[in-house]
């Protein structure tokens, strides 16, 4: 799960709790961070960290939750104070991290070195990435608030994103492609770069544009999606969500969330997409409850909507950012629920991708995204190559849709993307895949996708749109 998502499970929790235990469920949050800090190998605990800068600010806004008391602010803030000392002496080395021996390097939450590293040290690691060290080393510039893969988003009343505007004192212009920000952030200085940036971020890369030019766009392809609550209206995929479904999300209809537009606009956004011509059931499921069953319900709603449609229009392939089970799984609750789902979806013929798949994460060369072999495996903050046993899928450098309000309509980027990002991507090349022949079963064309994979240059099995498409075309 991402930021939202945490500081959504933050809000769930707390507001049903007295003052005291509220400031009890602050402390359980640091107590696994200075833990964590202290043993690098502690397990399931890779998801909940965000930056030092997110976590102090986790922390203060669980004591100011309904305005407390002036010593609850007090006890907050030194909550706060003692995550920012724990952080910087003891630290925890991500690059000694197994590369491929555990599913927990695939969870989205990759910028835990930030809490554990000076700005010295975030610069030292930076320089040592070959392909974009160029772009992304930083100056040690004390000055510079504004440090390497910070999420610098802004929405106004957010209580966590207000600041709007930086000055060119406050980041490093080299730094920007590693930041995540939206349309409302603004970089002094560097405007032009900054919408530059984000305007490359919205290609697809490996050659998929060219495929759309040959009028391979998943057109006529059923595809799925399980994520947290979606508004409908976004230009990038509106009129193409076929069926809705709410799990439980227990939103206001006129609220969004950060994690659904973004998959949404990466499977079949009109300037975004994979596959912009794919029609998409959705199923909003509250990820910030931890609660499999709800992805259960999700799933099982996919196999009832497919059983009703006639053969040749069958849902192909289920996209869920999530790990409702298995190695690494943040859920808590039911997880056998979703193992019994995703059996069901599979004797229906439905292939369901979550991040403990077959995909694994991976990122573009951001001067030339359409060459496979330059991708690397692994995230920018922690590369490691990935095995032919697994696909490695491109998560950053990404531009995605935002709309947390009805009707307005935004774009972020993100410099680090988390598997999130890749498991909408393989599900959306499939998904031309089977535009080019329907006839293929889901094992087959897996099968095929796999056997067409690039070694890149990192030694790591990419997946490989044109090669897929072309052996694809081959089995008619």
């Amino acid at each position: 799960m991402k930021k939202d998502g945490e500081l959504k499970t933050d809000e769930y929790v707390i507001k049903n709790l007295n003052r005291k235990d509220q400031l009890y469920y602050g402390k359980v949050i640091l107590n696994v961070l200075t833990s964590a800090s202290r043993n690098k190998n502690l397990i399931g605990t890779s998801f909940i960290f965000g930056g030092e800068k997110y976590m102090k600010r986790r922390i203060v806004n669980i004591a100011n939750y309904k305005k407390p008391a002036r010593i609850s602010f007090f006890v907050g803030t030194m909550l706060s104070l003692i995550i920012c000392s724990s952080c910087l002496t003891d630290s925890i080395d991500l690059n000694n991290a197994k590369t491929d021996s555990t599913r927990i390097e695939k969870t989205e939450q990759t910028t835990a070195a930030n809490l554990t590293q000076t700005t010295n040290e975030i610069a030292l690691q930076t320089s040592t990435q070959t392909a974009d060290a160029n772009l992304t080393q930083t100056t040690g510039n004390a000055t510079n608030s504004v440090k390497p893969y910070d999420d610098i988003r802004y929405f106004p009343g957010s209580g966590t994103y207000e600041k709007q505007v930086y000055y060119e004192n406050e980041y490093n212009k080299n730094d920007i492609i590693t930041y995540t920000f939206n349309q409302g952030t603004i970089l002094k200085g560097n405007e032009e770069l900054q919408a530059q940036i984000m305007e490359n971020g919205k290609n697809p890369g490996l050659g998929i544009r060219g495929l759309h030019d040959k009028g391979i766009t998943g057109k006529g392809v059923n595809v799925a999606i399980i994520d947290q609550n979606l508004l409908l209206d976004h230009p990038e995929f509106a009129g193409k969500i076929a069926a809705y479904y709410d799990t439980g999300c227990e939103q206001d209809e006129n609220s969004g969330s950060m994690h659904a537009p973004a998959v949404t606009s990466i499977l079949v956004g009109n300037t975004i997409g994979v596959a912009p011509d794919a029609r998409v059931y959705f199923a909003a499921a509250p990820s910030w409850k931890t609660d499999s069953e709800f992805y259960a319900k999700g799933l099982n709603w996919i196999i009832e909507e497919n059983k009703k449609l006639p053969d040749d229009e069958k849902i192909r392939v289920v996209s869920v950012s999530a790990a409702p089970s298995g190695a690494g799984s943040p859920f808590t609750k039911n997880q056998y629920m979703w193992n019994e789902a995703v059996l069901a979806a599979q004797k229906e013929g439905i292939l369901v991708l979550d991040t403990n798949s077959i995909i694994y994460p991976a990122y573009y060369d951001p001067t030339d995204p359409d060459d496979v072999s330059k991708c690397k495996g692994g995230f920018l903050t922690r590369p490691f190559k990935v095995l032919t046993s697994y696909i490695g899928v491109p998560c950053c450098y990404r531009t995605v849709a935002e709309e947390y309000h009805k009707g307005e309509f935004s774009y972020q980027y993100t410099g680090q993307g988390g598997l999130s990002w890749g498991i909408p991507y393989a599900a959306s090349v499939l998904a031309l895949g089977w535009q080019v022949n329907p006839a293929l079963n889901k094992d087959k064309i897996v099968q095929i996708l796999f056997d067409t994979c690039t070694i890149a240059n990192d030694g790591s099995n990419l997946i490989n749109p044109v090669a897929f498409i072309d052996a694809v075309e081959k089995t008619k």
